[in-house]
């Protein structure tokens, strides 16, 4: 087998002799983008009411058909940028990572269609906007957000896990906190993307547990609204993930 780009070869990128492209039922191939935030100690996610048929007038997640000349990952900038308005530096921005390949036959209506689906985790996002085929579009509590169009429940469930997941074994969660933060509030982004309250004197405990994983702020305290001493401020430090992991409770939601 050549492992030469199709383009660099020196038939100029034809087909070798007796290949019948047109021996195979064609396909196209999209992608989807579940898109999160933490907003008021929710986890929200990017929807788009959808413009044209099929399922006009229902709310989906983001996303679109590939075309000829571009990457699936360059394909899901366009469509987020193009289908919410978020501006280019927002979407350039983003760490997008691929979640998984969605191929059953019938999940859309118009032809045989492949998915490939990315996840991301926005930080304070701008409010988004409709525009190409998106009426509007809207940040929704991930927690109720259906019956969405085409698979994109299954999208959005399989979405959740993963972050969920990321959360246990990365510190990504400091990211979505202010600069200085208390740990509190980083409580309250795993509690918001999990869905289960955890204990804070054991959050704590395990937070501090690993050297790096949060840097205290000398000196820097804030009220938090409650009785007692202000609470201490931390801000991201340089370990990449917790040791050991911080697991989510036994018996939490699906």
């Amino acid at each position: 087998m050549s492992t030469h780009p199709a383009g660099d070869r020196a038939d100029g990128g034809r087909p070798p002799e007796g290949y019948d492209k047109h021996a195979f039922e064609p396909f196209a191939v999209t992608v989807d983008l579940a898109v999160f935030t933490v907003r008021d100690a929710a986890l929200h996610v990017l929807l788009v009411e959808r413009g044209e048929q099929p399922h006009q007038g229902r709310w989906a997640l983001p996303g679109g058909f590939v075309l000829p000349h571009e990457s699936a990952g360059r394909a899901a900038r366009r469509e987020l940028a193009e289908e919410t308005g978020l501006s280019a530096d927002t979407v350039a921005g983003l760490h997008l990572e691929q979640l998984r390949t969605y191929s059953e036959p019938d999940r859309d209506p118009r032809m045989r269609v492949v998915s490939v689906a990315y996840t991301a985790l926005v930080p304070d996002p701008p409010e988004p906007r409709g525009g190409g085929d998106a009426r509007r579009a809207r940040w929704t509590p991930a927690g109720r957000p259906g019956p969405l169009a085409f698979d994109h429940d299954r999208i959005l469930a399989d979405a959740r896990e993963r972050i969920g997941a990321q959360l246990e074994h990365t510190s990504l969660a400091t990211s979505f906190c202010p600069p200085e933060f208390t740990l509190g509030e980083l409580r309250r982004v795993y509690e918001a993307v999990w869905g289960t309250p955890l204990d804070p004197a054991n959050f704590r405990r395990k937070v501090l547990a690993t050297p790096g994983f949060v840097e205290a702020v000398t000196g820097a305290a804030r009220l938090t609204g409650g009785r007692g001493k202000p609470a201490a401020l931390y801000r991201a430090g340089t370990a990449t993930a917790p040791y050991p992991p911080l697991l989510r409770p036994e018996g939490r939601p699906a």
